[in-house]
């Protein structure tokens, strides 16, 4: 694939499927150079008869699709006029779709109550005077941040504290509810008492444009009435911290949901389930799982169908709440009756060997009592169906990563990406994953895929490093880029990856491998390195480079570059520091200085410390900013101005310390972009870094 190409390359959500199970729902999205953003729309997929999927909407962006539990609407997230993701419905057979909300900040997520009725959803509100929420007051005229505790920001959010995410409850109007009708002429200026009739043409309440206003402001506070066409809804939550992932008990009663309230939150990464009562949210929230001063954190809430058991995510995070290193997640249960303050779960996995972390699907329902869970395992994503007894079953398995899944009636249907295509919708038949979709046709038909060759290579102390080779056509021999991913607590897989495959369609070969540090090898394997950073995962990215060129005739050990992101930007810079094999380097929002991501990461409170420990001379022995002085290797600092994770004064500082040693260097910064560039950025954003890094190798480490 060449950087022209990246609108070929077509991702999936994950599925909704209908009661039935014979049909399934799901958002498909590309980037478009167009519209120099992410586009999509909602497909429907047959599942027991001879139709091909068919585009369902033809929205700009819609995403994030769940069938209503009666099967007859679909809810989905549709952005609006100023592409803000709003929630919408639309009758499960087709038809136009209807716009729900009007949130100043958008709708981040959602889920329907047990009967159709209502739907719960989350959403920030800014505080008075932000974000555009008084006319004339832009962002430097807004008054001053007044900021305590560690959590403020957030990379690819922003400021935090001053848009608090609630959650809000609505009920869905009837799918043959009579349109609104924005009023013009005499009927605008009629008084909402002039009758029945004028009361319809004015809104669902009757109120005109004073009242809208009014509303407006009360929806600041939590609530708004019914204006507009657009229906009423409720707080939940009190907006005093942030809320998330809202899933309704079976009888309807409660919302369960993600929230750090406990005492002394903003300086842990504890979290808990908590619920709200739907008829009296007033009465307040109140935990179900876990103690504010427990060593676990928990989240993704999901009941079993039959109403007897609660399912959850948790980690544990050690008596201080911050020992994440290497943390995996667990699949957790309770009696969903016995929830409540100071209940603590029954873990049904192997927090050391097995991990269900990662995956934003969380927990799905199947059957009546089951739940399907999401494993990382040797750069797969598995698909395990659990019960409460702790019986695993492995659903799906081998060459895949599955992102997503669904199940009614008996029928799984699996979102996934393989080797040839980021994203396709499968369903489960007698033990296999069949396709029934083909979003990937275009891209193989146009580009050359470079298939994935697996090798395990013994490193110096006899460790296996697991990894990938991607080759380009030919005979060879040719040049090598070594790719470091990020993370550190994640991992290369079997999955298409569009950097493996620019890489390759430029004439490299590319190796990926999954050194100590990463996820899906086990717990000892990602804490490994732990305030050891730069020492046995340097080991093992070059015992990988070394043993694949001594594997593979067609790969020129003589002509080689490096590079990676995030963490893989700190493990090239730490590499080039103490290698000098390498003709050329990409270092890409590199973690770069521990100690000054302290106090400039929105994970630095943190991060750096566990990682790196709390002495600063120790410190200092896994900096990449220290050895700066050693580089020799012609290096590219990339870096986006907006980005919060891996702040832009880390790549500021290596790179002038590069200039200040004599090292061939160039700095290439991206406005309006932040940590997740590579990702999820914009297409042309995208399209020129790919084209800047192909420049620089082919600056100092051509083809040919």
């Amino acid at each position: 694939m060449k950087p022209t190409q990246l609108e070929l390359m077509t991702t999936v959500s994950a599925p909704s499927i209908s009661p039935d199970g014979t049909r399934a729902v799901l958002a498909a999205s590309r980037p478009s150079f167009a519209a120099d953003a992410e586009t999509g729309q909602l497909w429907a997929v047959d599942l027991v008869g001879d139709e091909a999927p068919r585009r369902l909407t033809r929205g700009t962006r819609d995403a994030a699709p769940q069938y209503s539990p009666d099967g007859t609407r679909i809810v989905f997230l549709r952005p609006d006029a100023k592409g803000r993701p709003q929630l919408a419905v639309v009758d499960a057979r087709g038809g136009e779709p209807r716009i729900l909300t009007d949130r100043h900040l958008g709708v981040s997520g959602f889920a329907c109550s047990p009967d159709g009725r209502h739907v719960a959803f989350a959403s920030r509100t800014p505080d008075a005077g932000r974000y555009g929420s008084t006319d004339g007051v832009g962002a430097g005229a807004e008054d001053p941040r007044r900021i305590t505790g560690f959590k403020y920001r957030g990379n690819g959010i922003g400021f935090t504290r001053d848009k608090v995410q609630s959650l809000y409850l609505m009920e869905l109007p009837p799918l043959n509810e009579e349109p609104y009708i924005e009023p013009v002429g005499r009927a605008k200026e009629a008084p909402a008492d002039a009758g029945a009739d004028a009361g319809a043409s004015a809104g669902v309440d009757g109120t005109g444009e004073g009242a809208a206003e009014a509303a407006d402001a009360a929806s600041h506070q939590g609530s708004r009435p019914a204006r507009r066409g657009l229906p009423a809804y409720t707080a939940l939550t009190d907006g005093e911290r942030d809320a998330s992932g809202p899933c309704f008990s079976p009888d309807g009663r409660h919302v369960y949901f993600n929230a750090a309230l406990h005492p002394g939150a903003d300086a842990d990464l504890r979290s808990m389930v908590h619920r709200v009562a739907v008829a009296d949210p007033g009465a307040g929230t109140e935990p179900v799982a876990g103690e504010p001063d427990g060593s676990f954190a928990y989240s993704t809430p999901a009941f079993s169908r039959d109403g007897r058991h609660l399912y959850l995510l948790g980690e544990e995070l050690g008596p201080d709440g911050r020992d994440f290193v290497a943390r995996q997640a667990g699949v957790f249960v309770l009696p969903a009756d016995a929830a409540g303050p100071g209940t603590e779960p029954r873990l049904l996995t192997d927090l050391e060997t097995a991990d269900y972390g990662d995956v934003q699907s969380g927990l799905v329902p199947h059957g009546d009592a089951d739940v399907l869970a999401f494993a990382r395992v040797r750069g797969s994503g598995e698909l395990h169906r659990l019960s409460a007894d702790g019986t695993v079953e492995v659903l799906v398995a081998g060459e895949v990563l599955v992102t997503g899944a669904a199940e009614a009636a008996g029928t799984v249907v699996v979102s996934h990406a393989t080797p040839r295509s980021p994203g396709e919708l499968g369903v489960l038949r007698g033990g296999k994953l069949e396709p029934v979709t083909d979003f990937a046709a275009a891209l193989r038909e146009r580009t050359r895929i470079a298939p994935p060759r697996e090798l395990v290579v013994e490193g110096p102390d006899g460790y296996p490093v697991h990894g990938w080779l991607h080759l380009p056509e030919g005979d060879g021999p040719h040049p090598v880029l070594l790719n470091i991913h990020g993370g550190p607590f994640a991992s290369y897989g079997w999955s298409y990856f569009d950097e493996a495959q620019v890489y390759a369609e430029a004439g490299y070969a590319v190796l990926q491998c999954n050194p100590r540090g990463s996820a899906g090898y086990g717990r000892p394997h990602g804490l490994a390195i732990k305030e050891a950073m730069g020492t046995v995962d340097l080991q093992d990215v070059l015992a990988f480079l070394d043993g694949a060129i001594a594997a593979e005739p067609r790969l020129d050990g003589a002509r080689t570059g490096v590079l990676g992101g995030s963490y893989g930007g700190y493990l090239t810079a730490w590499t080039i520091a103490h290698e000098h094999r390498f003709a050329a380097a990409v270092v890409e929002r590199g973690f770069l200085d521990p100690l000054s991501f302290i106090g400039s990461s929105d994970i630095g409170w943190f991060f750096s410390e566990a990682y790196t420990g709390s002495d600063p001379a120790h410190t200092l022995t896994q900096s990449p900013l220290a050895v700066a002085s050693q580089v020799r290797t012609p290096t590219l600092v990339l870096h986006s101005e907006e980005d919060y994770r891996c702040p832009l004064e880390q790549a500021q500082r290596y790179y002038v310390e590069l200039l200040r040693h004599g090292v061939e260097t160039e700095f290439l910064l991206f406005p309006g972009e932040d940590h997740e560039l590579s990702r999820s950025g914009t297409p042309w954003h995208r399209r020129q870094r790919f084209e800047a890094i192909l420049e620089w190798f082919g600056r100092y480490l051509p083809v040919s």
